[in-house]
């Protein structure tokens, strides 16, 4: 399945893209803004909102479904039919009907996770063990990491704007983490080189690691075989990565609280690692 979503979302986002740049042509052309005004509502918004994800890397979440983009695009949808029924051409609904029901397959197929819920992430369980390298090329045991309390976040890549906008907010909160004593690791599949890059932007006191061979994912049940969209690995990525994933574990190991998302859009917000820490006890330890 991961394969098809893989292909799906190039093929989409380029459908879309070059829909929305048909679309607006013809509306130049035609000055019919209501058939090719249809279509443009349809694509436009979701092209912009997507472009707009992917090069300011500030949105960590949105919601599950886009239900102003779904709105926008049946609206769309209804005023492209209604110009081929006042004499327009088939072409503008029938590409209308092919975004909308492509972004259907957005919202609500390619970005749901099913089945999630590893058995390795119960709370109460010690993690199990497993190896990660640090950006200095050294191999860390899981048990070597567990001397604090430790945030594990799993992220898919530097090529994820999600994942990145995700880093951000925990970097913004990274002195109040440290206070409280809180170990903060940021773990990926992706070429070790990708990982030393990161290190070096946001040069802060945190874990930046690499699950080489993507081996811990699949001993925590998190892996996600072709998860990377097609087309990526043109820039140096590995077909096979993993599904974003939030641990908190106490000293030694136990797993307080973990978040699986079922969407990859769907990240918890950082305040909630805050409350859990403190939930259990875990307080600043200097004024």
């Amino acid at each position: 399945m991961n394969i098809l979503k893989s292909i799906y979302i190039s093929t989409y986002m380029m459908a879309a893209t070059a829909i929305t740049v048909i679309a607006a042509r013809e509306l130049w052309n035609s000055h019919d803004y209501v058939t090719w005004g249809g279509v443009l509502l349809v694509t436009a918004p979701f092209v912009l909102v997507l472009s707009w994800i992917m090069i300011a890397k500030t949105t960590a979440r949105t919601s599950a479904r886009f239900p102003v983009l779904n709105a926008l695009g049946i609206l769309g949808v209804g005023l492209s039919i209604w110009g081929y029924v006042q004499g327009a051409g088939v072409t503008a609904p029938v590409l209308a009907l092919v975004g909308w029901v492509g972004f259907l397959g957005y919202a609500y197929w390619y970005s749901s996770f099913n089945d999630r819920g590893s058995s390795q992430l119960t709370v109460g369980n010690k993690l199990p063990d497993f190896e990660l390298k640090d950006t200095g090329g050294n191999v860390l045991t899981c048990a070597s990491l567990t001397d604090k309390p430790t945030i594990w976040i799993f992220y898919r890549g530097n090529w994820c704007p999600l994942c990145m906008a995700q880093i951000k907010e925990i970097v913004s909160q990274y002195k109040e983490l440290q206070e409280m004593g809180v170990r903060i690791a940021l773990i990926s599949p992706q070429p070790h080189k990708f990982t030393q890059s990161l290190a070096r932007k946001f040069d802060v006191p945190f874990d930046f690691l690499t699950d080489e061979g993507n081996r811990a994912a699949r001993i925590l049940g998190i892996d996600s075989p072709n998860g990377i969209p097609m087309g990526m690995q043109a820039l140096g990525y590995d077909s096979e990565t993993v599904l974003p994933t939030v641990i908190i574990t106490d000293v030694g190991g136990q797993i307080l609280w973990a978040h699986e998302t079922d969407n990859y859009r769907v990240r918890p917000d950082p305040d909630v690692y805050l409350a859990v820490l403190r939930e259990h006890g875990i307080e600043a330890t200097v004024p």
